[in-house]
């Protein structure tokens, strides 16, 4: 996968409806995301015209414990929701998780994103009694 401008257009005009504060990614940013070896950009199009309408990053990494991954930035165009996007992209992203022989699998959602908590519990994805920190420093 190359970042074309195809790419560079379609996460512009994804990242600012999966956050407000996203700032806009140029060019050699996303170069450098789909470069690095522990990051998997999945797309999905749709139509002749091949439009990316989703997107989904797998991140992998070794830690003491074993191979972990964690999908991240998951977002699909408001005119293709509804129609399994989501659930490819989550699919693809399980299917990658194991062939990295990662022990776990995990993501965060938005408590208010409550179609999403529904298409990852349907995927086979439960909810953990964890707290997730964030260091603001």
């Amino acid at each position: 996968m190359q970042a074309d401008d195809a790419l560079v257009a379609a996460f512009a005009r994804l990242l600012p409806q999966l956050s407000r504060t996203a700032a806009p990614l140029s060019r050699e940013a996303l170069e450098e995301i789909i470069r690095s070896p522990s990051n998997h950009v999945f797309i999905a199009t749709m139509g002749e015209d091949r439009r990316i309408v989703g997107t989904l990053t797998l991140v992998h990494f070794r830690i003491p414990t074993g191979v972990r991954a964690w999908i991240e930035d998951v977002v699909v165009d408001e005119q293709a929701r509804g129609l399994k996007v989501g659930m490819a992209l989550t699919h693809a992203a399980i299917v990658k998780s194991r062939e990295l022989k990662a022990r776990t699998l995990d993501l965060t959602s938005n408590p208010g994103r409550l179609s999403a908590h529904h298409l990852y519990e349907s995927a086979g994805f439960i909810m953990r009694d964890t707290r997730v920190y964030r260091y603001q420093g």
